[in-house]
C-alpha cells in the first residue's frame, strides 16, 4: 500500500513531457478544411511561442504539421526548417521527414 501511494505521488508531481497548446485544434482545422492555411500557421506559431515561453517542448508532429502548412502555401524555406526541427527532436520521424523534404527538392 505504501509503495503504491509513493509511486502515485511521484507520478502526479511530474510535469507533462510535451505541451499540446493549440496543436490538437490546429490539426482538427487542417483535416476539416476549416481555417485558411495562413490562419493555421499563425495559430501554430503562436502556440509554439507559448510552449517555449513555458520552457516546454512541443509534441511529436507539431513541427511536421507546421511544415506541411508552410509547404501548402508555397513557403518552402520555413517548411524545410520545420521538417528539420521535427527530425532533430524526434529522430524516429527521420524517414518520413526526409521523404517530405525530397518532395520539395527540384528534380533534375
Amino acid at each position: 500500500m505504501t509503495v503504491a501511494l509513493l509511486l502515485t505521488g511521484c507520478a502526479a508531481s511530474s510535469p507533462p513531457l510535451y505541451q499540446w497548446t493549440g496543436y490538437e485544434p490546429a490539426v482538427y482545422d487542417y483535416l476539416k478544411g476549416g481555417k485558411d492555411p495562413q490562419q493555421q500557421i499563425d495559430a501554430l506559431e503562436k502556440a509554439l511561442q507559448e510552449i517555449r515561453a513555458k520552457g516546454a517542448m512541443p509534441p511529436p508532429g507539431f513541427h511536421a504539421q507546421l511544415g506541411m502548412l508552410y509547404a501548402g502555401v508555397g513557403k518552402d524555406g520555413p517548411a524545410m526548417e520545420q521538417f528539420g526541427a521535427e527530425k532533430h527532436l524526434f529522430p524516429e520521424s527521420a524517414t518520413y521527414m526526409d521523404f517530405l523534404m525530397k518532395q520539395k527538392t527540384p528534380q533534375p
